[in-house]
């Protein structure tokens, strides 16, 4: 399965550092593995400015951080899916941790959002993960296989096929305290069990990768890439994880 490293950029950088950051990406992508799908996801104020400078290539893809699963209405501040598709977004990461707690989503509205995704030719990146209390009372299985069933409720076995999963522990993002492989491997391994026919989906593994971690993840069997987040703000950081990600398995 080939690896996807998805650059997750959240509230960073204005126009003119996503340019500068972009056009260090674009230098170093002529040494990316050939079998690693890659993807940055800027604010929305920079997508057209990023998307410009990644139609010279077709290294990189485009991703959005969020989304509405409505085309048009009165949503005051939100961005539909025909707005990304404009910018050629290829991706939209859905049910990111910090959506869920700061902006009250819902299992349902990443479930509306993703079949929108879909009705649009994006590729939903669903995430989900668990806190430290819940993995302390020793939840987190339990906690993201339900989040898992629920984004997915009614897919098809063909749109299930058109998907991507990210398990993101929510007491690693941004504390420098990634998930131990084997742990995040068994964890990952659950969410996988949710339905048979996501045995050929990919799962990323997000939560303070590094440099220096992404090799061990990518030497786990049910970790299919990564969601990077502070370590995908530096070029030379976000490059060095694309090429770790084809360790051997």
């Amino acid at each position: 399965m080939r690896p996807l490293v998805v650059g997750n950029w959240k509230m960073h950088d204005t126009v003119s550092q996503a340019r500068a950051l972009v056009e260090g990406l674009l230098t170093a992508a002529s040494a990316f593995p050939a079998e690693v799908d890659v993807v940055v996801a800027p604010p929305f104020t920079a997508l057209q400015a990023v998307s410009q400078l990644l139609r010279r290539q077709s290294r990189i893809a485009l991703g959005a951080q969020t989304m509405h699963w409505e085309d048009q209405g009165p949503f005051t501040g939100e961005i539909s899916p025909p707005m990304l598709r404009e910018f050629d977004v290829k991706y939209v990461v859905l049910g990111h941790s910090e959506r869920r707690m700061y902006c009250s989503e819902t299992d349902e509205a990443v479930n509306k959002k993703a079949y929108a995704a879909l009705r649009h030719a994006i590729t939903p990146i669903i995430a989900v993960g668990e806190t430290l209390d819940e993995k302390t009372a020793g939840h987190t299985k339990q906690r993201v296989t339900a989040q898992t069933r629920a984004a997915l409720d009614g897919f098809s076995a063909q749109e299930i096929g058109r998907i991507v999963l990210a398990y993101e522990p929510i007491w690693a993002i941004g504390t420098g305290r990634n998930d131990d492989p084997a742990n995040a491997n068994a964890t990952m391994a659950a969410i996988r069990s949710v339905r048979e026919d996501l045995s050929d989906v990919r799962i990323l593994y997000g939560g303070s990768v590094k440099p220096d971690n992404m090799a061990s993840y990518a030497a786990m069997p049910n970790v299919n890439g990564a969601l990077v987040g502070g370590a995908s703000l530096s070029a030379e950081s976000f490059s060095a994880i694309v090429r770790a990600a084809v360790a051997q398995k």
